[in-house]
């Protein structure tokens, strides 16, 4: 049985991104979203898994951010997709905040502007992409200029087919140059989609969260099944693959999101930058000045 940390030591019975890895002809709607694929424990086991993922992280991304300081070229990306009450936000909270918030950069993707419509969808994509040395996550991406105009209607097949073209390329030529893309869509049940939704609308504190539009989305849900599915066939490249993670149980979610982003950082295999000085001519320097 493998460990904490990488995804592949610990209380993971195999790396994750081979247990979650989307596959040709997988479709989201197939997934149990209660199941915990590849870890046995239970919510109690994972607040410790993910306490001990998180101190690995942090040492990881700041080995990142230091190279990023000396002249590294790499970075990483996470890219979040799911339905309404997938827990996106609950990734970046929970996850992201176990990590240096300077070497993290968040952008979430809404309705594109006038000005951006005006443009190639990918152009404010190219924007947000992560510096050398930092993590990006996008809170919804590129995506979504595919998935929200495909379910309704205003993408003919063959606008999707470039779109999808384009999407792969650049995610080819986006890892051919440092960054690694991990994307990770967050299926969540029916029924819980259903509760979700449902506290939003009954406790005041969270009222701020709903917005009209979930249930609109959510009566579509069928056709996101069904543009989901074309997803992953067409975009889970080796370059830049797709994670489908069950996430019902929100701590399982958030552990399995751990483990990839600590396997893609672990394949990085960065030690310590070398210093540009002479450390023993510095210390001298600095004892001299006592």
């Amino acid at each position: 049985m493998a460990a904490a940390g990488t995804g592949t030591t610990g209380p993971w019975e195999a790396p994750v991104r081979t247990l979650l890895r989307a596959r040709p002809g997988d479709s989201p709607a197939d997934v149990d979203a209660r199941a915990t694929p590849g870890f046995g424990g239970r919510k109690a086991d994972a607040k410790p898994a993910l306490a001990a993922a998180g101190e690995e992280l942090s040492e990881l991304q700041e080995r990142l951010f230091a190279h990023g300081r000396t002249g590294g070229d790499r970075s990483v990306l996470l890219v979040l997709q799911g339905l309404d009450t997938a827990g996106k936000g609950g990734i970046v909270r929970h996850v992201l905040g176990m990590v240096d918030p300077q070497g993290v950069a968040l952008r979430a993707f809404g309705v594109p502007t006038p000005q951006e419509r005006a443009q190639h969808f990918l152009t404010r994509v190219r924007a947000a992409l992560p510096a050398p040395g930092r993590i990006g996550v996008f809170d919804r991406s590129h995506y979504e200029d595919v998935l929200v105009p495909r379910v309704q209607g205003r993408l003919t097949p063959a606008e999707v087919d470039s779109r999808y073209a384009d999407v792969t390329a650049f995610e080819t030529e986006v890892a051919a140059a440092g960054t690694t893309v991990v994307k990770v869509l967050l299926w969540v049940s029916r029924d819980e989609q259903h509760a979700r939704l449902r506290e939003r609308l009954t406790r005041p504190e969270k009222h701020w969260k709903y917005d009209p539009q979930d249930v609109d989305a959510r009566l579509q849900r069928a056709a996101y099944e069904e543009a989901y599915t074309d997803l992953l066939a067409r975009t889970s490249t080796d370059a830049a693959p797709w994670y489908v993670v069950p996430a019902d149980r929100k701590w399982y979610a958030r552990l399995a999101v751990s483990a990839l982003l600590l396997e893609a950082l672990a394949d990085l295999h960065l030690g310590w930058p070398e210093p540009a000085y002479d450390v023993a001519a510095e210390l001298a320097r600095l004892d001299a000045s006592a």
